[in-house]
C-alpha cells in the first residue's frame, strides 16, 4: 500500500483529511474545514510545507506524550500527529510525513 491522503466528510458535514503511511497508520490529521475546497487546499499546503523541518513543531502533551504539529510558512496549523510513545517514534513520524506527503495521492472518500 502506498502512502495517501484520505479526504472525508465528518458527521457534522465538515471536511477533513488524514495522511496515512504505507502501513495504513494515520501520521497526520487536519483540522475540520467548512468547505471541501478548503480541505483540498490544506492537502496542497501539507505537500508544499512537509519538506521543511522548520515547519514542524515538536510538542509534549499534558500526559507527557510527544507529538508534532505541521505549520504553513505563515504559521497556520495544517496538521497534527497522533500521540507517540517516545520522542524517537515521533521523529520517525515526522520523517514519514517528509518522505510521503509531497507525492501522496488523494483518496477522495467524500460521497
Amino acid at each position: 500500500m502506498a502512502a495517501k491522503f484520505e479526504l472525508k466528510q465528518t458527521k457534522s458535514g465538515k471536511f477533513a483529511f488524514n495522511l496515512k503511511a504505507t502501513n495504513g497508520q494515520v501520521i497526520l490529521t487536519s483540522q475540520q474545514y467548512k468547505e471541501k475546497s478548503s480541505a483540498q487546499n490544506g492537502i496542497e499546503s501539507v505537500k508544499k510545507n512537509a519538506g521543511n523541518d522548520a515547519n514542524f513543531t515538536r510538542n509534549t502533551s499534558s500526559s507527557n506524550q510527544p507529538y508534532f504539529v505541521l505549520k504553513a510558512s505563515n504559521g497556520q496549523v495544517i496538521g497534527t500527529s497522533e500521540m507517540y510513545s517516545s520522542t524517537n517514534a515521533m521523529e520517525n513520524g515526522i520523517s514519514s510525513v517528509k518522505k510521503n506527503a509531497p507525492n501522496a495521492p488523494i483518496d477522495d472518500i467524500v460521497a
